[in-house]
């Protein structure tokens, strides 16, 4: 069951993991970030969001930004061991902690994502593939969604809108190699997730993202 939705926002980064200390983003949206802004409008145990395409609308675009951030976060770990005994320290001293990063940014980015869904074994006997497309685009239409969908930091919040496929404008006309780009994370061991990759080529503005377990996507 596909579906497109028109996403535009002031600002994105989409964070290139081998960047260590500065925050540099890929030059298109990766799959993971498309994906939670389906899953945002609609996420259930019974149904599994894959990003199909990427159609890029707007020029490419970057600014420099310096911002303070903080140089830690609260482990799960610590998170898990003070509910379990009921204390635990789980405050960051911000002031103590801050530090100024500069960053490259994505700067008036605008795409068309195409996704599907497909049911998985936690659906339940009344679920159904109608089901959730009716309860999708209907939350879709109505701007609904369970948290705001954001361009790779949540700070930069984006606005969606349910299209079809063939509406709006062209893709920019430009092509290139966008080198390997973060698929997603496996989490097939959930204490270690796993990133996975695939190398990302743009024909004519579009990105074709393919199949989770197509041998083009490797950990």
């Amino acid at each position: 069951m596909g579906f497109c939705l028109d996403v535009s926002g002031e600002f994105a980064c989409f964070t290139r993991p081998e960047m260590k200390v500065e925050r540099v983003s890929y030059d298109v949206i990766t799959p993971s970030s498309a994906r939670a802004i389906f899953e945002a409008i609609l996420w259930k145990p019974a149904i599994q969001w894959q990003v199909t395409k990427i159609e890029v609308l707007n020029p490419i675009k970057w600014m420099n930004l310096r911002r303070n951030e903080v140089e830690s976060i609260v482990s799960t770990r610590t998170a898990k061991s003070a509910m379990s005994s009921g204390e635990g320290h789980l405050g960051i001293y911000v002031d103590e902690q801050r530090q100024q990063r500069a960053s490259l940014l994505l700067k008036d980015v605008r795409y068309r994502l195409h996704a599907e869904f497909q049911m998985t074994d936690k659906a339940g006997p009344g679920d159904s593939a109608g089901k959730f497309a009716d309860m999708f685009r209907r939350r879709a239409e109505k701007g609904q969604c369970f948290n705001q969908p954001y361009l790779g930091c949540r700070e930069f919040s984006c606005d969606f809108t349910l299209v079809d496929a063939a509406d709006g404008p062209e893709p920019i006309e430009q092509s290139s190699d966008l080198g390997f780009m973060l698929y997603d994370l496996d989490y097939g061991d959930p204490a270690s997730p796993q990133p996975l990759f695939f190398r990302a080529q743009m024909q004519d503005g579009v990105v074709t993202v393919p199949d989770r377990n197509s041998p083009e996507v490797r950990g």
